[in-house]
């Protein structure tokens, strides 16, 4: 078995996870259950990208569709984990 090769380039974190991050918050719009937003994001890094950015080869687009979800679920997670603890440590000293 041969694995797939994979390209990555800027589309990768600069564009492809923030557009994630994006979409899923969209997502909270309706009204889903919050522990269903992780998954949410994993489908949408999958669906990027096979179909957008690593068309043509399917095991490369699920390799990297993984990492898309994660990386999005990561970067939200320590946005708002920072975000809270600044709001606290700010509350705190007044």
């Amino acid at each position: 078995m041969d694995f797939p090769t994979i390209h990555t380039n800027i589309w990768d974190g600069v564009i492809a996870v923030p557009v994630i991050v994006l979409l899923t918050q969209c997502f909270k719009l309706f009204p889903i259950p919050h522990q269903y937003f992780p998954s949410i994001a994993s489908i949408l890094g999958f669906i990027i990208s096979i179909f957008i950015s690593h068309k043509g080869d399917v095991w490369a687009g699920i390799f990297m569709g993984a990492f898309y979800g994660a990386a999005a679920v990561g970067t939200y997670s320590s946005l708002k984990t920072t975000w809270i603890a600044f709001k606290r440590k700010k509350n705190s000293q007044h």
